[in-house]
């Protein structure tokens, strides 16, 4: 398969200009990433390359709108303004967010943290969910993130992709009651705190579900492999100190 550094070809967003970098951080958009715009008339859809993985959701649910090939592969007047709300709510990397111009309702964050395991892939995080770099600092705050988990991602901790063409492979299976403390918290924001050079440090209320859904551990801190090549995936066993991991 293709990287999606050379697939993402296929969604070109045409003569669609990215805009320009915010002064000050904006929800739903990395720090530093241009997003592209395509507006119908009651509807504003943002698109980011960099964090689009090509799961497919979008494309599959409506055709009309999202189409690979054509030039923009983005049509904002494809469908009512409702549905593609929907669909692009179901992005599960946060690459594709929509804001409606005629006062509708914006998307919900969601009452729950939620850290879903994919099989072969990366964690797909969906909730109040904040990312930290490796200083400290909020780069991202989202309702839906790709997190990589391979090692490979030049777009750390974000996915990118790179697990389509390193050779990456786990089932996604959570071994029940590994990995997750519980220290007492009951809700709000999930921080994602890249340690350099080692795991992502997850702080607040969250469940942490296996790629079968058949697993569900709750809890509120864990220490999630990102060099991946831990033996108790999705959770870090220090193997990063021994594979000489590089988090930048």
């Amino acid at each position: 398969m293709e990287r999606s550094g050379d697939a993402n070809q296929e969604r070109d967003p045409g003569a669609t200009p990215a805009l320009p970098l915010r002064d000050a951080p904006a929800h739903g958009v990395d720090r530093g990433d241009r997003v592209h715009e395509f507006r119908s008339q009651g509807l504003r859809i943002t698109w980011s390359r960099k964090r689009c993985i090509h799961a497919g959701v979008c494309v599959m649910s409506l055709p009309a709108v999202f189409e690979p090939g054509r030039r923009p592969w983005i049509d904002a007047t494809g469908a009512r303004a409702d549905a593609i709300a929907r669909v692009v709510a179901r992005c599960p990397t946060g690459a594709l967010h929509c804001e409606a111009l005629d006062g509708g309702a914006a998307e919900a964050t969601p009452a729950a943290n939620v850290v879903h395991v994919a099989r072969h892939g990366p964690l797909y995080l969906h909730g109040d969910i904040e990312i930290l770099d490796e200083s400290g600092v909020v780069r991202l705050a989202d309702t839906r993130v790709a997190l990589c988990r391979c090692g490979g991602s030049a777009n750390k901790p974000l996915c990118d992709g790179s697990h389509l063409t390193c050779g990456f492979r786990d089932d996604g299976a959570v071994s029940a009651g590994a990995g997750v403390k519980n220290t007492g918290a009951v809700s709000g924001a999930l921080v994602v705190r890249p340690e350099p050079g080692g795991p992502l440090q997850l702080d607040g209320a969250f469940t942490v579900e296996s790629a079968d859904r058949g697993t569900m551990l709750a809890g509120d801190s864990a220490r999630l492999c990102r060099c991946g090549q831990s033996d108790t995936k999705p959770f870090c066993d220090g193997s990063h100190q021994r594979t000489g991991f590089v988090s930048r």
